[in-house]
């Protein structure tokens, strides 16, 4: 059906143009084309006197010297007249008709030729639902990025940029930038809870993990904020106060819903506190599972506050059981997406290639999916 379409729109756009070139010419007459133009000469004498530009003496002359123009000009023999030797053009218009039909039937088969030479006839169309899920991946963030921070130049009190800039910077790792941007939030919107935890939780990712006097004040501002409560324990353990720690951390277990994300790694932490933490696993915890960074309150930020020896070992933890799941259950394809933006982020490109490759068999029979996983592969630059 598609290719009808193109041939009908083919053969409009070549008729479009050659059409107009085989017609036949109209056959007016020289006398009719002479008495059109003494018309046109009375006329203008007319809207002259209407003017007042001509007398009305004036342009009776005129008419009568038009007048005797154009019966002198009417008994001239046709090759005595001016332009009597330009004759109608295509006065046989059979090979102008010809050209269009032979136009039509060559420039269709022209272009087909070269597009099954040069073009992918042959190539699936990409699923609607693949195009759009696509998109928002083949985006530039970096240019977004720097196009809301040049308008924040311009209008640093726009309290919008800052707040779309804040959490795009902790996901980069951009944490002095995100505190600062933290920080302008809470100067122009004014201080609530949730800003002055997410002020502080900044602060800790920028000092390493360390929390800081000035993130301790924006913890103990929003301090009924589960996050906040964790760092404030955090800070009291890095002080070596262990009891107060304790204390924290066994109220804000008390206090929160026993399916709490951040209820695992909340155990973990107090079982080391208690010196009871000998396996690298937490008690309680599912399967002997460590908590991922999803687990950490408001989407993980205890894991910065770790020793960087354990956070790559718990980070490494979790990718080589998410690989493991997938070598046996290879259709999430979520989790191909996850696996494969991990061991990127890892720089194990090895990895990231082998993931790519394995997506691809296990999800083959999946279009959509497919179309996805190359969509990402592209993004990621793995498709070399």
């Amino acid at each position: 059906m598609l290719w009808v379409v193109f041939a009908v729109l083919t053969g409009l756009a070549v008729m479009s143009v050659l059409w107009p070139l085989a017609r036949k010419p109209l056959g007016r007459s020289w006398r009719d084309s002479e008495a059109d133009f003494y018309q046109a000469q009375v006329k203008e004498i007319e809207q002259d006197v209407s003017r007042g530009l001509l007398s009305a003496q004036q342009a009776e002359a005129m008419k009568a010297e038009t007048a005797r123009r154009f019966i002198a000009d009417a008994g001239k023999s046709p090759d005595k007249r001016v332009g009597a030797d330009l004759s109608p053009p295509y006065s046989s218009p059979w090979p102008v008709r010809i050209a269009a039909l032979l136009a039509l039937i060559i420039i269709p088969a022209i272009t087909l030729g070269l597009y099954t030479r040069i073009g992918t006839p042959d190539q699936p169309d990409d699923p609607l639902q693949a195009r759009l899920d696509a998109q928002p991946q083949s985006m530039d963030i970096m240019a977004a990025i720097a196009k809301i921070e040049a308008h924040l130049r311009q209008a640093p009190d726009d309290a919008r940029g800052y707040e779309l800039l804040a959490p795009i910077y902790m996901r980069l790792g951009r944490f002095d930038d995100a505190s600062k941007a933290y920080a302008e939030i809470l100067r122009l919107e004014g201080e609530t809870a949730t800003r002055q935890a997410a002020y502080g939780e900044a602060l800790v990712f920028a000092a390493k993990g360390e929390v800081t006097s000035q993130a301790q004040a924006a913890f103990a501002a929003s301090s009924d904020q589960p996050r906040s409560r964790f760092y404030l324990g955090l800070a009291a353990e890095q002080a070596g106060d262990k009891a107060k720690a304790r204390d924290i951390w066994n109220q804000l277990l008390a206090d929160a819903p026993a399916d709490a994300a951040f209820v695992p790694l909340l155990r973990q932490r107090l079982a080391e506190l208690d010196g009871l933490q000998q396996s690298g696993e937490p008690p309680n915890s599912p399967s002997g599972s460590n908590a991922s960074a999803a687990n950490i309150p408001q989407g993980g930020a205890a894991i910065a506050a770790m020793p960087e020896a354990e956070r790559n070992a718990a980070i490494h933890t979790m990718v080589d059981r998410l690989a493991a799941r997938l070598a046996e259950k290879g259709e999430d394809l979520e989790g191909w997406l996850r696996l494969i933006r991990a061991y990127t982020v890892l720089k194990e490109e090895a990895k990231a290639h082998a993931a790519l490759a394995d997506a691809r068999r296990a999800l083959a029979g999946n279009q959509e999916a497919v179309s996805r996983i190359d969509a990402l592969a592209h993004e990621l630059g793995l498709e070399g």
